[in-house]
């Protein structure tokens, strides 16, 4: 049947809803001209990266992001199903990276 969903389209759709999230704090940053934390700075995670690697950091998040989301399966934002499995996955990574950037920012949830 054309246009099913297969269980590894809601896969692809949930982490493409996660990467979508963590493409939020890393290019408002990057575009704002604010050192924040990143997995390519010292240590991974905690210490702070540099505007220009955030900006790139989370344009690869975002393709990432467009890949699992438009190119896998037919993405319907009118399908139930579909923005679940993304909206699911974008609350858990932004309540995560709440509490990990709260933790070093003095913001807890």
């Amino acid at each position: 049947m054309q246009g099913e969903t297969r269980w590894y389209h809601d896969v692809a759709y949930f982490w493409g809803g996660a990467f979508l999230a963590n493409t939020i704090p890393h290019l408002v940053n990057g575009i704002s001209g604010s050192p924040f934390q990143s997995p390519f700075a010292t240590p991974p995670g905690e210490g702070l990266s540099s505007s220009t690697v955030n900006v790139l950091w989370g344009m690869f998040n975002l393709v990432v992001a467009y890949l699992l989301l438009v190119r896998v399966g037919r993405f319907d934002l009118r399908r139930t199903r579909h923005v679940a499995a993304a909206g699911i996955a974008m609350l858990l990574m932004a309540l995560m990276l709440a509490r990990h950037f709260g933790a070093l920012h003095g913001g807890r949830l």
